[in-house]
């Protein structure tokens, strides 16, 4: 082997010194990755979390309400006029969704969550001061098409950042701040509670003047923390340099080419709506909100008129299952990411769901019962993030990930008004229609996971062998 003149070291061979700067380089690349990928947690998954939260912090007050005077002070306590209340909010949600959704690509993100969410916490505090069932409708109607855009927007904008393998495991991020503002709202709201007859107002309209200015300063924050879709994303102040932008831009490339939208034009939009993995996707999320409305607006009615705790027990009681929650949805989001198995862990946090539904109505045991509620509501948080990134992984152009945040979301809210009724008072201490809805409506999910895996993996194979391109999009493969 040859050496430089005067050197004991041999010389190395040029194919090995090429290799070692290969391998520097490919190395300062994983690290320039993993930098920007901090970056974007740090700013998308910490404010994602806390505009997530409004909705559940909205199902908060509600809720905690509910066990107060608020019924009575309202006359919501007559016939259906609380379940219509819910409802009512999400059917105005569900109209405004697919503009609200368009509306984040054409606004930016800034614009657009800064306004919606400042106006929330503005109708949310003007609520307190209302008198009757018919002007509560009219504020819940409001909040349901300022709230139209927060969860797909931010499915869209999320999506759009990380690779698909990266993809749960920040949905779950944002899941976590979302559930643990909403737990940590329950405990809140009990110490409102304690303010009945404080300036003139009852312990109710205290929770929802208080939160209703914590959204408005959310609202405000929004405007200067939140981050760009990722082609934009050195405009955003104290955020990336041109030279990570382009990097951010890159990675997403190449995972599935579809980072700058195509011209928005209608029929570009609508021609999404062809695609029958929207529908599925979006009777998933019907299914799944079913359990999510049946738990976040009646768990407190649940406790106290099921199983006997009394009004502030029954509001601080339903904090810990949420705060829980935490757990399960962080090690399924880490196991679907580093193995990018969707299908079966969805699968497992369904079995849990029922699991967990099966315990909270057929044991007579108290304990026994209200561990059922730590189960299935880890199952359902823990699967709203998985069947997001199930979602996300399969998809792409801008433009349909748009109209599928916006159809999953969408049903997510019908699902929310089929699951404002499944919870029927009368049915107290056992509540055995939303027993078995919820149970039912997880083995349908089960089903249509093993469907679409299924038609993946087939799919998958034709194109391995050349024989089809799977969304239009050269080496794309379908996760499952």
């Amino acid at each position: 082997m040859s050496s430089e003149p005067g050197s004991l070291v041999p010389a190395r061979p040029k194919d090995a010194a090429v290799s070692e700067h290969a391998s520097e380089d490919e190395g300062l690349k994983i690290r320039l990755e993993k930098k920007i990928r901090l970056k974007v947690d740090l700013r998308l998954c910490t404010i994602g979390g806390l505009l997530c939260s409004l909705n559940l912090l909205d199902s908060g007050i509600i809720s905690s309400a509910s066990v107060t005077s608020m019924l009575k002070d309202l006359g919501l306590n007559q016939g259906n006029r609380y379940s219509v209340s819910i409802l009512i909010f999400t059917a105005a949600s569900v109209c405004f969704q697919l503009p609200a959704t368009l509306a984040v690509r054409i606004l930016g993100p800034r614009i657009f969550f800064a306004i919606i969410t400042f106006g929330f916490g503005l109708i949310t505090l003007c609520t307190a001061f209302i008198r009757s069932w018919k002007q509560m409708i009219v504020m819940r109607v409001l909040l349901g098409i300022f709230m139209s855009g927060i969860y797909p927007g931010l499915a869209l904008l999320i999506s759009s950042w990380y690779r698909r393998e990266e993809l749960q495991l920040r949905f779950a991020f944002v899941q976590c701040g979302e559930v643990i503002v909403f737990a940590t709202g329950g405990i809140v709201n009990f110490g409102l509670n304690n303010l009945d007859g404080r300036g003139g107002l009852k312990g109710w309209q205290w929770m929802f003047v208080v939160q209703g200015l914590m959204a408005c300063v959310i609202g405000i924050a929004t405007y200067w923390w939140i981050v760009d879709f990722p082609e934009n994303a050195q405009q955003r102040y104290h955020f990336l340099d041109e030279g990570e932008t382009k990097m951010a831009v890159a990675r997403i490339q190449q995972d599935r080419g579809d980072v700058v939208p195509t011209p928005f034009s209608w029929p570009e939009v609508l021609k999404h709506f062809l695609d029958l993995k929207v529908y599925g996707f979006a009777a998933t999320f019907f299914l799944l909100n079913l359990v999510s409305t049946a738990l976040s607006y009646f768990l407190p009615i649940i406790l106290k008129n099921g199983m006997g705790f009394s009004t502030n027990k029954a509001i601080l009681l339903s904090a810990p299952p949420y705060y829980y929650t935490v757990i399960p949805v962080l090690i399924s989001s880490r196991v679907g990411d580093k193995y990018r198995l969707r299908g079966p862990v969805i699968s497992f946090n369904s079995l849990c769901l029922i699991t967990g539904f099966g315990m909270l109505g057929f044991s007579n045991q108290v304990t026994v019962r209200y561990i059922g509620t730590y189960l299935a509501t880890g199952a359902y948080i823990s699967n709203w993030a998985a069947l997001n990134s199930y979602q996300a992984s399969n998809i792409t152009g801008q433009w349909k990930r748009a109209v599928t945040a916006a159809a999953v979301t969408a049903c997510n809210g019908l699902g929310g008004v089929a699951g404002s009724f499944i919870v029927r008072q009368n049915e107290a201490p056992r509540y055995f229609t939303a027993i078995w809805v919820s149970m039912g409506s997880h083995i349908l999910v089960m089903g249509i996971i093993l469907a679409f895996s299924a038609y993946f993996f087939v799919a998958n194979r034709r194109q391995s062998k050349g024989k089809k391109i799977i969304e239009r999009t050269e080496g794309f493969r379908y996760t499952y």
